[in-house]
């Protein structure tokens, strides 16, 4: 990503302060809808107008596009995670089904946020990195929250990735893709309910 090498100034940290934390939300808010586009039509100058907050704030925290990106999908996968319930075992493959599919949803229907995650690089001279490891962290931990463990989702982020991609390049429809993860939870979460019945293999 040639946006995201090291010549910007440095991105500033989430800020604590709740004056200045309602302007970072704004921001965010604001850039949900180029984010559903493409990453070519995220304009920071844009951005800060329908956010009304100064373009040298929004660019002290989002220095490029990217950033922007990156941090409105930690900031939905922050949502998800708050808002999601507390995993039952009555429950427990039907919530894990559900974790997956939000995420797969949040990424499929936001190219601009998945052109960012398929080409970013861990890379330590790269203030991207940190956004990329708190993105991977949070959905990990929401697919663990909702009844999985750690190598469930190892295996499924890939897959959602995988998918997410075979749908951008319509190899696969979006109802196939969703009944593909739906399997695949249900192949990880065969002792608990995930609402699909798989056949019986000989």
């Amino acid at each position: 990503m040639p946006e995201t090498t090291p010549d910007h100034p440095p991105m500033a940290e989430m800020p604590s302060a709740p004056r200045q934390r309602l302007r970072y939300l704004r921001i965010l808010d604001a850039a949900a809808g180029p984010a559903r586009k493409g990453l070519d039509a995220v304009d920071l100058p844009e951005v800060a107008e329908r956010s009304d907050v100064p373009l040298g704030t929004v660019c002290r925290y989002f220095p490029t596009p990217t950033h922007l990106m990156l941090a409105l999908y930690r900031h939905q996968l922050g949502e998800l995670r708050a808002a999601a319930p507390k995993p039952s075992a009555r429950r427990g493959g039907r919530m894990l089904t559900g974790a997956v599919m939000e995420v797969f949803h949040l990424r499929v229907m936001q190219p601009a946020v998945e052109q960012c995650l398929v080409r970013g690089v861990y890379l330590p001279e790269l203030d991207t990195t940190a956004l990329l490891q708190d993105t991977d962290s949070l959905a990990g931990k929401l697919i663990i929250d909702a009844g999985g463990d750690a190598t469930t989702a190892r295996l499924l982020l890939p897959a959602i990735t995988g998918l997410v991609q075979s749908v951008r390049n319509r190899r696969l429809s979006l109802f196939e893709a969703e009944e593909d993860l739906k399997k695949a939870c249900a192949r990880l979460a065969p002792a608990v309910d995930t609402g699909l019945t798989l056949p019986r293999t000989a």
